[in-house]
């Protein structure tokens, strides 16, 4: 049974608690739909949850996900925000393409069920909306609405309504229902029963023994995805949409690299970017030769990928050359800047998915020092640090996308463990972030994976500066100067009551984390500390050879220490050692592409909030707590 979760109502409003459940009852009385199936869909939707009324990243709303897309139609820039290079490479011009945001015209039918639901119902798109017992009746609306388009009974039992929710999925391609119909089978299958974003007790009894008629999906007339050799688990609904390789002449070309991975160089990471705009609109930018490019792109509403890059080959998209060329990138469909603009569970499920599939293909850790976000990768020089990205941001339930990966954050050791993992209450922890949407005002209250830090240990002491920023620190939603992740781990460097302090970009900084409610759990692992005699050492954005390491023909590039330091008696959980290693494919011609690998090696650190490299030489690694 899928894992109870969510704080218990408190009383008096126990009976108010079941009103959710019932609701599902009256529906599926209402309009025939067995209650099993309507639960399923709704946990893969929503996970039951109805977040205040607010919309989905595609305009989705409530319990049953009911989607009116206008409400959430994009109109900025991600890739050509800022000034990010999303190449990264200092061998070439810095690309920062002009990015054209399309029309939201002739919306797609899996956007539009609620309107679709209010004809269905006679109720109002905005009883809809805000409701949850009228979303969930809209809900089991477009269900029974399915079934009939199928030709199939109303019947009572589940197995014969894998059809119609496989249409309920709104995918226009049968690979892509069928996975989603799938995954609710499976839910139901395994049962669930957690306690809601708004205290809501729901439980799905488990029907192990359950099968389904999945020839009932054959007259629904939809698509086969687009050909080609995608790299894709099974379990997931996946088309090949292939970013273009052109020459534009004098040199230039776009949107990627060919290369050989992993025989040329390994493949250590997979970054998580999200969107900031609409599926129809990001793949019409990553199939444009002169903007940038990503692995793989993932949709909001039902989970499906779209694959753009063989993983051989290197994308453009994490503003750091280095971790491009070695990394994997994803895009999920979303907005960083507004935290009710929440992510489906078919969707977490779909990329978990994809993630082991590709970890276990190449080898990749699955913890935080490779598995980044894109607000982990770090500014490769000192000049690009103020112009990287800082999505998927923290939003981003890096807890639950841990739990789905099969590798959720634990406590492993007691106080000498000498690290912490942060893990803070996704729901119950709502920092207060400002700018969403107007500089210097409150976002709205909402659950996050981030948690401050201070450098004492109160919440009267300043914010912890970065000083590769230069800027003063604040609480807006794009400022990581002073903000740890889930997942993240840090060395311990004092405890003081209720707040803990790690190292953090050379500093002592703390953060409240409550033996009741805590924030972080204890861990133990390997930490890097400056070598005897030495006051402090360099901190690098990159892990370049040094420069005798290149052969003819290729340009040195430099070994180029960021404004940080990593003092004398600090210590800093480490990642992998590595080689330094560059790629050189600065023309469209691959037979001048090389791999220079040299002979200094280097430890990937969580340094601050993103992570950072030192030289080997330079350090000494010991055991947390030794």
């Amino acid at each position: 049974m899928l894992p109870l979760l969510g704080a218990a109502p408190s009383s008096p409003a126990q009976s108010s608690a079941q009103a959710l459940q019932s609701a599902f009852s009256s529906a599926a009385a209402e309009y025939g739909v067995p209650r099993s199936v309507l639960l399923g869909v709704s946990y893969l939707q929503s996970r039951w949850d109805t977040h205040a009324g607010a919309p989905s990243v595609t305009g989705g709303y409530g319990p049953m996900h009911l989607t009116d897309a206008r409400t959430a139609l994009a109109g900025a820039a991600h890739h050509s925000e800022g000034a990010e290079d999303a190449r990264g490479d200092q061998a070439r011009a810095a690309l920062v393409p002009e990015e054209r945001i399309p029309d939201a015209e002739d919306l797609p039918a899996r956007l539009r069920t609620l309107p679709r639901a209010a004809e269905l119902t006679g109720l109002s798109p905005q009883r809809l909306r805000s409701d949850p017992a009228a979303n969930v009746a809209g809900g089991a609306a477009l269900l029974a609405a399915a079934q009939r388009e199928l030709g199939e009974p109303v019947s009572a039992d589940p197995a014969d309504w894998y059809g119609a929710v496989a249409l309920f999925s709104g995918a226009e391609d049968r690979a892509t229902a069928a996975a989603y119909a799938n995954d609710v089978y499976g839910v139901m299958r395994t049962g669930g029963e957690r306690f809601t974003d708004a205290g809501q007790r729901v439980v799905l009894a488990a029907q192990p023994e359950l099968t389904a008629d999945t020839g009932t999906l054959a007259g629904a007339g939809l698509r086969a995805a687009a050909a080609g050799e995608t790299e894709c688990p099974a379990s997931v609904s996946c088309e090949w949409i292939p970013a273009p390789y052109e020459e534009f002449g004098e040199g230039d070309y776009g949107n990627h690299d060919l290369g050989n991975r992993p025989e040329s160089q390994s493949i250590e990471y997979i970054v998580v970017h999200d969107t900031e705009g609409a599926w129809e609109g990001v793949l019409d930018l990553v199939q444009d030769p002169t903007y940038v490019s990503w692995n793989y792109s993932l949709r909001s509403t039902d989970g499906h990928i779209a694959q753009h890059l063989k993983a051989k080959d290197v994308g453009w998209h994490a503003g750091n050359w280095y971790v491009n060329a070695k990394s994997i990138g994803l895009e999920h469909e979303g907005f960083l800047a507004n935290p009710d603009a929440w992510y489906t569970e078919a969707m977490y499920r779909s990329s978990a998915r994809l993630v082991k599939y590709l970890a276990r293909a190449y080898g990749i850790p699955l913890d935080r020092q490779h598995i980044l976000g894109h607000d982990t990768v770090p500014g490769p020089t000192t000049a690009t640090i103020r112009g990287m990205h800082t999505d998927p941001g923290p939003y981003w339930d890096w807890r639950h996308y841990f739990e789905l990966l099969g590798r959720p954050f634990e406590a492993t050791a007691g106080k000498k463990g000498g690290v912490v993992t942060i893990r803070p209450d996704y729901a119950e922890h709502q920092p207060q972030y400002t700018g969403c949407t107007t500089a210097g005002q409150p976002c709205p209250a909402h659950g996050s994976s981030a948690v401050r830090l201070h450098s004492g240990p109160g919440p009267s002491y300043p914010l912890i500066k970065d000083v590769g920023l230069g800027t003063t620190p604040s609480t807006g939603v794009n400022d990581l100067s002073s903000r740890v992740s889930t997942g993240q781990q840090y060395a311990v460097a004092g405890r003081d009551g209720d707040w803990t302090a790690i190292w953090y970009l050379g500093q002592k900084a703390w953060f409240h984390n409550p033996a009741k409610q805590p924030t972080a759990v204890n861990a133990t692992g390997l930490v890097v500390t400056a070598k005897d005699g030495l006051e402090s050492v360099p901190v690098y954005g990159r892990a370049y050879p040094e420069a005798s390491a290149y052969p003819a023909g290729v340009p040195a590039q430099p070994v180029s220490p960021l404004p940080y330091r990593l003092p004398q008696g600090q210590k800093y959980v480490v990642g992998d050692k590595v080689p330094g290693q560059y790629y050189y494919a600065v023309t469209f011609d691959t037979a001048s592409h090389r791999v220079v690998t040299g002979k200094d090696l280097y430890y990937e650190i969580q340094y601050g909030h993103r992570v950072a490299f030192v030289r080997a030489a330079d350090v000494t690694v010991v055991p947390a707590a030794g």
